[in-house]
């Protein structure tokens, strides 16, 4: 009976810890594997589109570890935890309030986010998306050899059908995803949600938009949400192709183009191919593109001397070529560009159908596309197999 007193009164002084909160204040507080006492858990936030900026760092005692300070700016953002001897990062919302981490102590992408109103429907996406990237795992283990058999053969018609199995699949995915952000538009993850509709092949960006303008005021204010608003103001041009030409389907040789580089050169595509070649269309203005960039640069840093040649090819304005230039720099592209400063009336985006950015085309050493718009993992894994 004592010790439940005691537990009792334990959770009370936890609570009422809690409960003392500021209006500015956070307190996050992780629950962790006891194995990893004494490891370093360090505090991050988000830095605009392109890094992390460094908060604070705590030590890991009795299975726990606890973050508490105030926010100048209370607007929402999102931050990450990194531990010592754990893979991965924690992704989570920063806002004021009590957050509660259940850590995985084998990797932090398992691990689990709730407390607050934006955390809570973190947690809430993060299943959505898990259900989701756990089909696209299934249809990729089922029909992997039949693909890998029908490329060999050069065999379009079965490659086609695999693929419109998995675009199936992305249009299903595109419906849950909206009917998140529709479900909650005070959700300030809605703002990194969208950026992911947004990359996906069958996305309509004039309905993307509309269901930006039906978020709630109290997102669009941050940081984050006055870059997308930025994002489909350019979208929303009329320069935009009403009526983009067929895309280059995988299986299609690569067509050949030529454009200015960032000295004023003419630069061919025959003349930037590698063993394997990357055509990534991106543009300054485009948030989720520079996001994306930082995996681009470890992954051309690992496999560019065993072969492989990234060509960027940027949807940028005239007269906005410094920005190009500035945006190659910070994100420090070390490979190959070209641009004509057209906008969405580029030349090349319409000769290979690119309807919004990034996108990007995978050649083999052929000239061959043999996929399109893979990323992160995806993206890496299908350079090692065609470097083999």
């Amino acid at each position: 009976m004592k010790k439940t007193i005691a537990f009792l009164a334990l959770a009370a002084v936890s609570l009422v810890s809690c409960n003392n909160l500021k209006d500015n204040e956070y307190q996050i507080t992780g629950e962790i594997n006891s194995a990893l006492e004494g490891k370093k858990a360090i505090l991050e936030k988000a830095g605009g589109m392109f890094g992390t900026v460094p908060v604070d760092t705590v030590v890991i005692k009795n299975g726990e570890f606890v973050f508490k300070d105030s926010l100048k700016n209370t607007l929402p953002e999102i931050a990450y935890i990194t531990i010592e001897g754990v893979e991965n990062r924690l992704e989570f919302v920063l806002e004021p309030g009590a957050i509660d981490l259940t850590v995985d102590k084998d990797s932090l992408f398992k691990s689990k986010v709730e407390g607050t109103y934006n955390n809570d429907k973190l947690e809430e996406f993060n299943q959505i998306k898990l259900k989701v990237q756990n089909k696209f795992k299934e249809y990729g283990k089922k029909f992997k050899p039949q693909y890998e058999e029908a490329m060999k053969k050069n065999d379009q018609a079965a490659v086609d059908k695999i693929i419109k199995g998995q675009d199936v699949l992305l249009v299903d995915a595109d419906k849950e995803y909206v009917k998140f952000m529709k479900e909650n538009p005070k959700a300030f993850y809605n703002l990194y949600v969208i950026q992911q509709v947004a990359q996906m092949q069958k996305t309509d960006m004039k309905a993307l938009s509309k269901i930006f303008e039906g978020f709630d005021a109290s997102i669009k204010k941050t940081e984050r949400g006055k870059q997308v608003a930025e994002v489909f103001k350019n979208f929303n041009q009329p320069q935009q192709p009403q009526q983009a030409p067929a895309a280059v389907k995988v299986g299609d040789a690569a067509p050949q183009f030529s454009a200015p580089t960032p000295e004023g050169k003419q630069l061919s595509l025959k003349e930037a191919m590698g063993k394997v070649t990357i055509i990534d269309f991106w543009a300054s203005w485009c948030g989720p593109c520079r996001k994306e960039n930082p995996n681009v640069v470890a992954l051309y840093n690992e496999y560019h001397a065993k072969g492989l040649n990234i060509i960027g090819v940027s949807l940028d304005k005239e007269g906005e070529s410094a920005k190009w230039k500035e945006a190659i720099a910070k994100d420090k592209l070390a490979w190959n560009h070209v641009s004509n400063l057209k906008f969405w009336e580029d030349p090349i985006a319409k000769q290979y159908g690119v309807q919004s950015i990034p996108a990007t085309f995978i050649l083999d050493a052929s000239g061959k596309v043999v996929a399109k718009d893979l990323r992160g993992d995806d993206l890496k894994a299908k350079v090692a197999e065609l470097l083999k």
